[in-house]
């Protein structure tokens, strides 16, 4: 298969933009940007298409996806019994970060929901992908576009060299503004965050003005509602250690670990440079800048596969809610392998 591969500015193009829609229409796949991560695109109405990005990505067929629509009224095609709180958190946040739990309709196909009676819906906050979804007619299933387990892609570069032959189309969209996925809060019942991200537990409930569950550390026993819980995720080839706490008891932890056998490296924040300065370093932002560091983590991920690490410490600790969200994707990426220091 030929990856044909488009600029943002295609999409001011009518004729680009019914070849995309045709593609879309014709169950082919196109990734494309948001402001979280990139997307891994089908329709998300037909079966054949949910079919194809679970064998695109090797994302086993239990794990739901997330449905992108263009316009807040749409939720009503694809999602019904919609309470009042939902509706509300959906007027303050979309378009943006923050997918939704809902009920489905018969429209969508328990292929796109991984079996569920549930469908997860977001409109995102990119001009790119809104056109794309807008000019397709239809709304667009995208999980991140990475192959199943490896760090999601919040750069051109690393969907290209996971989708190349894989997929029909690919939309050039530079580097995500966000870098991680989306929030996700089950609306079904009381609500419950099941993915942390840009939009908080705390910008929640002011919205709604009591306090909501969160569930997005908790390790799943059964069938989840929310991508990003179940399986390993956003996980490089080295091992990853998750390394927390004192910052000289950190650095003499990895001292220890020294092997001529292995490559290491260490991911850190700038300020910790001159600490780990004996070894191998991908600085991933200013420590008091969570959204620089969110920005940048999963761009330092894929950097170890392309480094051919071995094994690799991670320094980070929790400040805020963003840090929270960062926290989640590294627990994920290590398989919980945390040293407390």
């Amino acid at each position: 298969m030929k990856t044909i591969v488009y600029q943002t500015k295609d999409l001011d193009n009518p004729d680009k933009i019914k070849s995309l829609k045709e593609l879309l229409n014709d169950n082919k796949l196109v990734v494309f940007p948001t402001e979280t991560v990139y997307g891994l695109g089908g329709n998300a109405l037909n079966p054949v298409s949910a079919k194809a990005i679970y064998e695109a990505k090797g994302r086993p067929s239990d794990n739901p996806l997330i449905v992108h629509i263009a316009r807040a009224s749409d939720v009503f095609l694809y999602a019904k019994d919609i309470s009042s709180d939902a509706l509300n958190l959906m007027a303050h946040f979309w378009p943006g970060p923050i997918t939704f739990i809902l009920n489905k309709t018969e429209v969508i196909p328990k292929e796109t929901t991984g079996g569920l009676d549930t469908v997860a819906i977001r409109m995102p906050n990119h001009p790119v992908a809104l056109k794309l979804i807008e000019g397709a007619k239809l709304p667009i299933a995208a999980p991140s576009a990475n192959i199943s387990g490896r760090p999601s892609s919040t750069e051109f570069k690393h969907v290209y060299e996971d989708f190349d032959g894989r997929v029909d189309a690919v939309i050039d969209g530079g580097q995500s503004i966000i870098g991680l996925e989306s929030t996700v809060i089950d609306v079904t019942a009381k609500p419950t965050i099941l993915r942390p991200g840009a939009i908080t537990k705390t910008m929640i409930e002011t919205v709604l003005g009591y306090k909501v569950e969160d569930l997005s550390n908790t390790k799943p026993t059964e069938q989840v509602k929310s991508p990003g819980m179940k399986y390993t995720h956003y996980k490089p080839k080295g091992d990853v250690v998750l390394l927390q706490g004192n910052l000289i008891k950190a650095l003499n932890y990895v001292k220890a670990q020294k092997d001529s056998n292995l490559k290491m490296a260490v991911i850190c924040p700038n300020q910790y440079e001159h600490v780990f300065k004996d070894f191998r370093l991908r600085l991933i932002g200013n420590v008091n800048n969570s959204n620089e560091i969110a920005r940048n983590i999963f761009t330092s991920l894929r950097d170890m596969d392309e480094w051919h690490i071995d094994k690799i410490y991670i320094y980070y600790n929790q400040t805020d809610e963003v840090s929270y969200a960062v926290m989640n994707r590294l627990l994920k990426a290590s398989g919980y392998q945390v040293i407390d220091l």
